[in-house]
């Protein structure tokens, strides 16, 4: 096997990536390689590159924790993955598995966790180390383009509409319909939800009702809180993917009493909240993180089951600085997804 490979590294924070040949690196003891066929490039590589979260990565670093390949070297004591098997590489790369949180069915909460392409190097490369214990085996039916953003966008999403807390029948909003939002449509419509997507592009939302929208609102030219007041009451629920601050305000705002806030999207800066509003309407507000492991599998279990579109760009590795350039500039619909050749 070449002992050479073509990554994009970041080297300095707010840089364009340098697309460069690196060693492919060797699996230790309980870790898998893996060939790298597409990697999604999801807004918090953005963050990556930018620093811009509180607890940033150390430098160099591959982002990408979108990944699907096939395993091509397995370290000693892995057991459960072997050479030739289809796998997805999550944002979570490990956790410590004896906390509360890992003992709890909370391991994305783990202090000790790592996490791909932010403290481990990720899949923007041709090659990926992996935890054998933390990569997903992917259904047959699923090609690997279309695999890949499921890993986070898909997760993450799948997660949120678990804990919107809504039941079957529920109206619930999806804010922002970029590479989280379109597949938070299909999932809420999986679940038996009514959807009412809210974006401020016209084409977004219409990609929403092709996917199973009942309602659009473009909250440029209309007040999503009044509208949805008016029409039906307020929402039961709402999952905001947005990274506009004014979305979270927003959602509240939509809120029926008793109604469920989760936040997806991770903007810069903070939003107003009316601590009134939210006390005398009971309403609750939760963050949710991308998912574990068993969540993942169930995520990939229904994507099959309910034949969830997976709406691609596909790029190349060449391509990876106009790709976040243009993610910076404007949300892009559906997920960019980085192709790679066959070797």
């Amino acid at each position: 096997m070449t002992t050479k490979m073509q990554a994009a590294v970041a080297t300095r924070f707010r840089s364009p990536l340098a697309v460069t040949t690196v060693p492919v690196p060797a699996p230790g003891p309980g870790q898998v390689l893996v060939r790298v066929h597409a990697c999604g490039v999801c807004h918090t590589d953005l963050h990556t590159v930018n620093g811009d979260w509180p607890v940033k990565p150390s430098l160099p670093r591959v982002p990408g924790h979108e990944a699907a390949g096939e395993v091509v070297e397995v370290g000693d004591l892995v057991r459960e993955v072997a050479v030739g098997d289809r796998v997805g590489v999550p944002w979570l790369h490990s956790a410590c598995g004896r906390c509360e949180q890992c003992l709890t069915g909370w391991e994305t909460l783990c202090d000790k966790q790592t996490r791909t392409g932010y403290d481990v190097d990720g899949g923007f490369a041709e090659y990926v180390l992996a935890d054998a214990a933390y990569v997903a085996h992917l259904p047959a039916a699923m090609d690997y383009l279309h695999a890949a953003p499921l890993m986070c966008a898909g997760l993450t999403v799948y997660k949120g509409m678990r804990m919107v807390d809504a039941a079957p029948g529920d109206w619930v909003v999806v804010s922002g319909i970029g590479g989280l939002g379109h597949l938070a449509v299909q999932y809420a419509r999986a679940m038996g939800y009514q959807v009412v997507a809210v974006d401020i592009d016209d084409s977004k939302l219409d990609l929403a009702a092709r996917l199973g929208a009942s309602m659009t609102v473009n909250a440029k030219t209309t007040d999503p809180v009044s509208y949805l007041q008016r029409q039906l009451g307020g929402v039961h629920g709402a999952l905001v993917t947005a990274v506009s601050p004014a979305a979270f305000s927003q959602a509240v705002g939509m809120m029926r009493p008793g109604g469920t806030v989760v936040l997806n999207g991770v903007p810069p800066g903070d939003f107003a909240l009316n601590i009134y509003d939210i006390v005398m309407r009971a309403i609750t507000m939760r963050g949710s993180i991308v998912g574990t492991r068993a969540d993942l599998a169930r995520a990939l279990e229904l994507a099959v089951q309910a034949r969830i579109e997976t709406v691609i760009h596909p790029a190349h590795l060449e391509d990876v600085n106009e790709v976040l350039d243009k993610m910076q500039k404007w949300p892009i619909p559906g997920r960019t997804v980085l192709e790679f050749g066959p070797r």
